[in-house]
């Protein structure tokens, strides 16, 4: 059976493989199998769903990477004057680019036209919003102009979709509840420049859990606190910045120099290293569980 025709793999198979390519870091193939199972038809399982999240974010996030690496020796070469190597780096950067988009777009079209119509419950609903969310977010870090505020407008418009599911359908301790609003403050600080705004998201969403954190389940306990913690170290990141103290309980020192922002799992959020500049939890293993399944 040929890896590299996925329609011709059974259902029952297509997870199995997409789990054989995330163990062998051959995330394009995951995005395949996932996005062929995504298509089938019905709603996903929590597992399916997770599995399609951590491919697309790996796909994506190297290329984010590779962007910002690029980004940052272009304005290097820049300030020295180098015209001519400014000239091949942005060439080189605007190829980046074109596959950052054509990834983002790709999932977004999977969630506009297979996940969200067919989402039923809070919990998925709420996570296929921010997840849309976030990739229109990934769009506005590189894009420019009228692009940069369609696409800045697009994922506000997600994230809020996504709180007002969240809001009256899932706990203020629940880890994807959690994590919406640690990527919806990091928008409000990095894409809007609204920091304010961001400070008073991410505590509110700190407050509201720390006041319910009595009734957290033992199953997302972990989930849960990793994600009020880095909400916490985004707050101490903040208000420092701005010369102010942060007001939430026990603040303690940012991980990194940079924001961390949620992705679509929480399980294993604090696994790895964060991935600027939206310091993020690591692209891999803290998607693998999005929430209590």
């Amino acid at each position: 059976m040929p890896l590299s025709s996925p329609l011709s793999v059974p259902l029952s198979l297509k997870t199995f493989l997409a789990r054989l390519c995330e163990q062998a870091e051959r995330y394009d193939e995951m995005v395949t199998y996932m996005k062929e199972v995504a298509n089938l038809g019905g709603e996903l399982t929590v597992d399916e769903r997770n599995l399609l999240s951590v491919a697309y974010k790996n796909v994506v996030g190297t290329r984010r990477a590779s962007w910002r690496i690029i980004s940052s020796i272009e304005q290097k070469e820049d300030s020295k004057g180098s015209e001519k190597h400014v000239a091949i780096i942005s060439q080189y950067r605007q190829k980046i680019e074109a596959e950052l988009e054509r990834v983002c777009q790709d999932v977004l079209d999977v969630l506009d036209q297979s996940l969200i119509p067919k989402a039923e419950s809070g919990e998925s609903k709420v996570f296929y919003h921010k997840m849309k969310g976030d990739y229109h977010r990934y769009l506005a870090e590189f894009a420019s102009g009228n692009k940069r505020k369609v696409a800045a407008t697009a994922a506000h418009e997600a994230y809020k979709n996504a709180t007002d599911v969240a809001q009256t359908e899932l706990t203020p301790t629940h880890p994807i509840r959690l994590g919406l609003a640690l990527n919806f403050s990091v928008f409000y600080y990095e894409i809007l420049n609204s920091p304010d705004r961001a400070c008073h998201l991410a505590k509110q969403a700190f407050d509201d859990a720390i006041a319910e954190l009595d009734s957290l389940s033992e199953e997302s306990y972990r989930d849960s606190t990793l994600i009020m913690q880095l909400l916490r170290d985004n707050l101490t990141l903040w208000t420092s910045s701005d010369g102010a103290e942060p007001e939430t309980t026990q603040p303690s020192e940012p991980k990194d120099d940079k924001p961390a922002e949620a992705s679509e799992g929480a399980e294993g959020a604090a696994e790895g290293a964060a991935d600027a500049p939206a310091a993020e939890e690591p692209k891999k293993e803290e998607e693998a569980a999005a929430g209590p399944s």
